[in-house]
């Protein structure tokens, strides 16, 4: 192989697995986006290098491994607000926020690719991904590989440049981690079912008319709102209506477009009015979890990059 040119097209078949892999590695599209696009680089530049020990896909997910740990070794984890932050006391405009890049953003679908397909779409919950970031980087990937991508150890050894031996150490410390975390996320979240309809419709109904009675009548008692990027997040039905009813002015006249997150799950994006006053512009990306056919969270992404990279306009009319 090393004597043809460069397989484009071999490699292009492994972007969607690689994607979803360095997604569930970072956090974040972005992040994992720019680890794809240097792994493309890298492959390219040593192609005349590969010498066939062990498979392309082998050799390909190495370099995107060895991306994805030096980048980690150069940040801090992501997180959503809920396992950061306890509720707010005080119900008030939300003002102090952290960087874009302490937090987990939501991801659009990676592609068709048929082998992406069998990769259990549980490990593409939020609350997933948060509990991913606690593990140390290197036990996040021999997670990933073996217990979501299904690799055998030995291929993780050859990946990873370990032992078998420690490929099974390292699952086995990242599988108790995972076991002993305690996330407020992970216990908000029931993304393995998807939300009635019928409820998303009252949720759009509800917030576009923003009559706040109704759309509070739709949370469970500990019902919450988080806001990333805003350190502060609401909890309880008294706090959201006081939060609503302070907010009003920023999101009456919102509308939303349906949209899917993080392999297929159902959410809504929402358009706020334009300080021009023509048309609706992007404001935050709405993921609803449930619980007994009540919202449990509502995780408010705001953060307007992510439109484009759900192929949504730049406006709508209003």
């Amino acid at each position: 192989m090393n004597e043809t040119a460069f397989d484009e097209p071999l490699f292009a078949s492994l972007k969607p697995g690689l994607a979803s892999f360095c997604y569930r590695m970072l956090g974040s599209m972005d992040d994992a986006d720019d680890a794809v696009q240097e792994t493309s680089i890298r492959v390219w530049q040593s192609w005349s290098t590969f010498r066939q020990d062990s498979s392309f896909k082998t050799w390909v997910y190495r370099i995107a491994s060895n991306l994805c740990l030096d980048k980690l070794r150069q940040s801090k984890r992501r997180a959503l607000p809920v396992d950061l932050f306890d509720p707010a006391v005080a119900i008030v405009e939300p003002r102090d926020t952290l960087p874009d890049s302490a937090w987990i953003w939501p991801s659009p679908d990676f592609g068709g690719n048929p082998e992406d397909q069998l990769v259990r779409r549980e490990t593409l919950q939020l609350c997933f991904i948060a509990l991913l970031q606690t593990l140390p980087p290197r036990q996040r990937a021999v997670l990933i590989l073996k217990d979501v991508f299904e690799w055998s150890s030995k291929q993780i050894a050859e990946t990873l440049a370990m032992s078998p031996a420690a490929v099974n150490s390292a699952l086995q410390r990242a599988r108790e981690t995972m076991d002993r975390a305690q996330l407020r996320s992970d216990e908000l979240s029931s993304m393995d079912v998807q939300p009635e309809q019928q409820l998303l419709s009252r949720y759009v109904e509800a917030f576009e008319q923003f009559d706040i009675a109704a759309l509070v009548a739709l949370f469970h008692e500990e019902g919450c709102m988080s806001m990333p990027p805003f350190e502060m997040w609401i909890r309880g039905k008294e706090d959201l209506s006081a939060f609503y009813s302070l907010t009003r002015w920023h999101c009456e006249g919102s509308r939303f477009v349906p949209i899917t997150v993080n392999g297929g799950y159902p959410a809504l994006a929402q358009y706020m009015p334009g300080k021009e006053g023509s048309g609706l512009v992007p404001w935050g990306i709405h993921v609803i979890e449930t619980k007994e056919n009540q919202i449990l969270h509502v995780q408010n992404f705001i953060h307007t990059p992510l439109f484009s990279r759900f192929g949504l306009p730049e406006r709508i009319d209003q």
